[in-house]
């Protein structure tokens, strides 16, 4: 991928997840980290599929990128972390499979000719469980640094060092 293609997408990928943090009424003071978190993660997916892996762990690996760095930007501006996990991850959802699957369910009720019934019947499966993988991975990606992480919060950990010190 050349450089000003990955840079154009990065920009892109980031104005996207800012503009779905601004629908979602977000603080203004956490624009810019989305806008950042969202082009990371975007952008470490297409760099993933340019080199041959598979659309299910890029999308995974995008978006445990996006739950780890959000951990991060949360405990900076005092936020919630699904603030910046939720907007920025949403560019990466793959809305063509699901609309490939829709069409493809609405043109099995005109099919009449059994092989195409049955070689369109194999695409919608396809695309269905091609998106149904990839937002399973997107969730899992994003939840999963949450999960792990949500006891250990600073004040948590500010509490537990002082009272370890008395």
């Amino acid at each position: 991928m050349e450089w000003s293609v990955l840079w154009e997408t990065w920009i892109w990928l980031g104005f996207a997840a800012t503009g779905f943090a601004i629908l979602f009424n977000v603080p203004a003071r956490t624009l810019y980290l989305i806008f950042i978190l969202g082009a990371l993660g975007g952008s470490l997916k297409l760099i993933l599929l340019q080199q041959d892996v598979n659309i299910i762990l890029s999308s995974f690996l995008g978006a445990l990128l996006v739950g780890i760095l959000s951990i991060k930007a949360s405990h900076l501006k005092h936020s919630p972390s699904f603030i910046f996990a939720i907007p920025a991850v949403i560019p990466m959802v793959p809305g063509a499979f699901m609309y490939r699957m829709m069409l493809g369910v609405i043109r099995l009720t005109g099919a009449n000719d059994h092989e195409v019934f049955l070689r369109l019947l194999q695409e919608t499966i396809d695309n269905g469980l091609k998106g149904f993988f990839v937002l399973s991975a997107l969730s899992l990606g994003v939840s999963g640094p949450m999960l792990i992480n949500r006891n250990n919060t600073k004040r948590e950990i500010k509490r537990i060092k002082k009272n370890t010190i008395k």
